[in-house]
């Protein structure tokens, strides 16, 4: 009696015991996203272009996952620290990254020491869009269009001054300048608004702008706006004519773009781009991004999104070997 006992209650702790190390493994391969909270990581500062396009989009990703989307803003040193975080994460669809150029197109060309590979250490997504550039004067400047910008640089070598507080403003202005043979002096920025803010002062003269944080300005008189960089135009700005039409083939585009860890599921990844697809194409979504500067510019598979990253990758590299920039 006391033999069945024993063998009765073994069975029971071995039954108990082996419920218990299921748990985990019945979590861990629970349906995604049903495991907790999606972080979203951005690598700029609250307040940014991108990460007011990130606010918008993770709110909509998280209503159709019906799982929180948490903006994460893991800031400095032009993206890399974002960009490092994502590159280490559990590649799980639970940690993603809304990124620019800045970290995927032009870091490789401008950073000696690159800690992640924006190829091999990320999987594509989807493109969401772009965020225009516009290039922008001090009212003060007696030009209206950037054929009179170049030849007044030209009549005043040294004269006048831009400011590059990111990747874009940097290559584009530093284009314009080779391109053009005009002498024009470099004011290096820690932020978008820094520089609008001096341009505003006059303490620059010329700026390539994000639409993201100058937008409000842009309607103003406070700046005045000669062109933008992607050649094709913006259909925000359809007055604009795009650099291009003065220096032919001049096409700079900033896009922007969401990425998870390098070896995510194929599943998780492609679930995450069709819920994003239907998002992006909705108009009120996209009149919302409108409202901050942003075009909505999907592709339609990761497969796309990866070509185009790779794609961007070797002309900015041309870009800025073209304009002379050197790696620091």
């Amino acid at each position: 009696m006391k033999m069945m006992k024993r063998s009765a209650f073994l069975r029971m702790f071995a039954a108990a015991g082996a419920a218990l190390l299921a748990a985990p493994l019945a979590w861990a391969q629970a349906p995604y996203p049903s495991a907790g909270p999606i972080t979203l990581v951005v690598p700029f500062a609250a307040g940014s272009g991108t990460d007011a396009v990130a606010r918008v989009v993770a709110l909509k990703l998280g209503e159709r996952l019906k799982q929180s989307v948490i903006v994460d803003n893991r800031a400095g040193a032009s993206a890399q620290i974002g960009a490092q975080f994502v590159a280490k994460a559990k590649p799980d669809g639970y940690t993603l990254f809304m990124t620019t150029n800045t970290s995927h197109s032009a870091n490789p060309w401008l950073i000696k020491s690159l800690k992640y590979d924006p190829v091999k250490d990320f999987t594509p997504i989807t493109r969401v869009g772009e965020l225009p550039f516009a290039l922008v004067v001090h009212p003060a400047l007696p030009v209206s269009s950037v054929q009179e910008l170049i030849d007044y640089a030209k009549a005043h070598p040294d004269k006048l001054s831009y400011g590059t507080p990111n990747s874009t403003s940097e290559v584009a202005s530093e284009t314009i300048k080779y391109v053009t043979r005009t002498q024009m002096t470099k004011v290096p920025y820690k932020s978008s608004p820094q520089a609008l803010t001096d341009l505003m002062g006059n303490q620059i003269q010329m700026y390539v702008a994000d639409l993201g944080s100058s937008w409000s300005m842009l309607k103003t008189d406070r700046v005045r706006t000669l062109g933008v960089t992607a050649a094709k135009g913006s259909r925000l700005l359809p007055n604009v004519p795009p650099i291009a039409k003065t220096l032919p083939g001049f096409d700079l585009t900033s896009w922007n773009g969401i990425f998870a860890p390098a070896g995510t599921p194929r599943e998780v990844v492609n679930r995450i781009n069709a819920e994003l697809q239907v998002i992006l194409a909705d108009k009120a979504v996209q009149e919302q991004l409108a409202g901050v500067g942003f075009e909505v510019w999907p592709t339609r598979t990761p497969e796309e999104f990866a070509a185009y990253v790779n794609d961007q990758l070797a002309y900015w590299g041309k870009l800025i070997k073209q304009a002379g920039i050197e790696k620091e």
